[in-house]
């Protein structure tokens, strides 16, 4: 689930899906922007559950904060 395994594709894996998120917030924008923009872009079939459970490990390893209402990519 976090990690891609044989029965699961890299980019359907969390860590995967999180490595694009990453890609997409070139500046801070809103989660429901950040949604819009994945689901025409790269994941059509990208269910929301899974959108915010990407959100929440890249929130929880440091890699991204929520400031003013905005999704910020941390710099490390």
């Amino acid at each position: 689930m976090i990690l891609p395994t044989k029965h699961m594709r890299p980019y359907r894996s969390l860590l995967g899906l999180g490595a694009t998120i990453l890609n997409t917030i070139r500046r801070p924008m809103t989660v429901s922007a950040l949604w819009d923009r994945l689901r025409r872009a790269s994941h059509p079939g990208l269910s929301y559950g899974w959108f915010i459970l990407a959100l929440d490990l890249l929130y929880m390893i440091g890699a991204i904060d929520l400031r003013r209402g905005l999704l910020v990519r941390m710099k490390w």
